[in-house]
């Protein structure tokens, strides 16, 4: 993979003086941004020089990278090697879409048969970013159109995509096999028609927590009776019944489907008949479990657990309670993955599930588990890596249940392999992060969220500085941070100072004074993306990352003291950054109230909305 935030360097050959291991007359001559149609290499002399490698053997041995920064690397050794992995690449990611254009990735890369494509900012998981900002996939499809006709697999985040846009990805790639849009907006149920419709390939249709307009159902009918290539099938957020017996259809016809996750409009009779005639699934997301079975129909679908020997993953689960719960006992044992953020399990339910599935891995629950739960995961998953704990009722002051301290601590003593963390409270200590980081000093991703703004240690009274002073001392693989809870401007200058391999830092409700984001951007040699909302941190703060914004792929701050004067001045400063203000306060014209600064070399894009100006 090639990710498009690094340097511009990335685009273009390396020059003359950045060959390694290259003559002195190679050197000196100006290297050419493409090989020549017959792809020799010569110089801007018209000689031809020998590379120490064919060309086969080159492009192969880069073949075999996987890794995007191993790619980029080797890309900026020496033309050569720059060339042989242009023309070796298959698959790119572009983590911002305004980052690069579409005609520069058809000229850098002339045989991508893969794309993923990020688009809007993370905020706009939570409404931060206003409506119609932009990330139109339509302009990208039009070019790799032409470019890439054997394009095969399309990936998108964050991105507005149409019905027509769908409509002309399905109609303009006649080998297009596997579509992922996750947390995107604009189309429709019409638009996934065209894809069943129209790609004959499909392997893989996944569609994740989108704004998409629900039509119905139909759309599964418009696979036709002739297709069995689908391997990957997921419309689990769509919320409408779909047809049922065009479903069970397309499973059925499908023998090398390996992922299914259905709707919560799917019952367990339903799910039944599913896993009869699909029992190979190893990832299997299930729809509604509050139908009242008969003993019968209990016995057929704990029988049909059973019959899924390779089952891995398992979710969905919605109102998942101790009536039924005992029918996923048999496929539990193989287990590495269980998604419970739908089911509002009670901490004695998952205890007795739990203690089916020695081999998790991964664990995502609601805090309607408790501590309790917690320390039923602790005890019964040594050889978890990840746990998330989401919100049941995040904007319910009121509520009585939920996780503390206690619970944060349990996981930790059990489950010292634990390398990520989500895990949403409403109390912490310093002593218990303290606790948990020495447990588990391998935390890569350390994301604790403390739902009331400013919450002090509830015991001490005293700011939460001293937690994330010890997960940053102790975790030094630490790659991504979230912080929480009352913090003054010392947490940062710990974060500045022991964070050494960081890469994503967000911060909301947080800070002293622009000395703080000061430290961040002093310290922290591998940041590339810094989320910012609700802090105190001015002007001085954003002028303060000058340097190190060139190496950064996204800086966004939103609620902070920040000025259009002080977004005039570092777009002056950076000229090859793009620096965008999206105004909250149409009757303050001074204040900036959304600021996002992101590297581009394709300059300032072209769509921005009224409501965006570019500086």
């Amino acid at each position: 993979m090639f990710l498009f935030d690094y340097s511009e360097a990335s685009f273009a050959p390396p020059m003359a003086n950045s060959h390694i291991g290259c003559s002195s007359r190679e050197k000196k001559v100006e290297l050419r941004f493409c090989m020549d149609p017959k792809r020799r290499k010569v110089d801007s002399l018209g000689s031809t020089h020998l590379s120490p490698f064919p060309d086969e053997v080159l492009e192969r041995v880069l073949s075999l990278l996987k890794a995007h920064k191993d790619r980029s690397t080797v890309s900026l050794v020496c033309r050569d090697w720059y060339n042989a992995e242009r023309w070796s690449r298959t698959h790119v990611f572009i983590g911002n879409c305004y980052s690069v254009s579409p005609e520069i990735v058809a000229r850098r890369f002339p045989k991508i048969r893969s794309v993923t494509l990020k688009g809007k900012p993370r905020f706009s998981d939570f409404n931060l970013v206003p409506e119609n900002w932009g990330a139109d996939i339509h302009q990208w499809l039009v070019v790799f159109a032409k470019a890439y006709p054997f394009l095969e697999e399309l990936k998108l985040k964050r991105m507005t995509v149409s019905d027509e846009s769908l409509e002309f990805l399905a109609s303009s790639f006649p080998n297009f096999k596997a579509i992922s849009l996750l947390s995107c907006d604009g189309f429709s149920t019409n638009g996934l028609a065209a894809i069943a419709t129209h790609c004959k390939n499909l392997t893989e249709l996944d569609i994740q927590e989108n704004g998409m307009e629900d039509n119905g159902g139909r759309w599964l009918s418009c696979f036709p009776e002739s297709f069995t290539s689908l391997e990957v099938l997921n419309f689990s957020s769509q919320h409408s019944d779909v047809s049922f017996d065009a479903l069970e259809r397309l499973v059925t016809r499908c023998k090398s489907l390996k992922v299914l996750k259905v709707n919560k409009n799917v019952n367990l009779e339903q799910l039944q008949r599913l896993l009869v005639r699909a029992p190979q699934l190893t990832e299997l997301g299930t729809g509604n479990f509050q139908q009242e079975l008969t003993p019968h129909q209990h016995a057929e679908l704990e029988s049909a657990f059973r019959n899924c020997k390779n089952l891995y993953t398992l979710s969905g689960l919605w109102e998942a309670t101790s009536l039924h719960l005992p029918v996923l006992y048999p496929a539990c044992g193989s287990l590495t993955f269980l998604n419970l953020s739908y089911a509002t399990l009670q901490s004695s339910d998952l205890a007795k599930l739990l203690a089916y599935c020695p081999n998790l891995r991964r664990l995502w629950v609601l805090d309607t588990v408790e501590d309790k739960g917690l320390e039923a995961v602790g005890s019964s998953c040594p050889l978890l890596e990840e746990l998330r704990v989401f919100p049941a009722g995040p904007f319910d002051q009121d509520i009585n249940h939920g996780v503390t301290e206690s619970g944060f601590v349990a996981v930790s003593r059990g489950c010292r392999k634990l390398y990520y963390v989500l895990y949403f409270c409403r109390q912490m200590t310093n002593a218990a992060v303290a606790t948990v980081v020495q447990n588990c000093p391998d935390f890569t991703h350390f994301r604790l969220c403390i739902m009331n703004p400013w919450q002090p240690d509830h015991l001490t009274g005293e700011a939460m500085d001293e937690a994330f002073g010890a997960v940053v001392k102790t975790c030094t693989k630490l790659q991504r941070l979230s912080v929480s809870g009352r913090l003054t401007d010392l947490t940062f200058e710990y974060i500045g100072k022991y964070a050494k391999n960081l890469e994503t830092l967000s911060v909301a409700f947080a800070g002293s004074s622009d000395w703080g984001m000061q430290c961040v951007l002093a310290g922290c040699p591998k940041l590339r993306k810094l989320e910012i909302r609700d802090c105190p941190f001015g002007n001085k703060a954003l002028l303060s990352g000058l340097e190190k914004y060139e190496s950064m792929r996204s800086l966004w701050m939103s609620a902070c003291n920040v000025t259009l004067n002080g977004c005039r001045l570092l777009a002056k400063e950076m000229p090859r950054l793009n620096v965008e203000v999206m105004k909250d306060d149409e009757n303050d014209e001074s204040q900036a109230g959304k600021v996002y600064v992101y590297r581009s070399v394709a300059g300032p894009r072209r769509d921005a909305p009224p409501f965006v100006l570019t500086l």
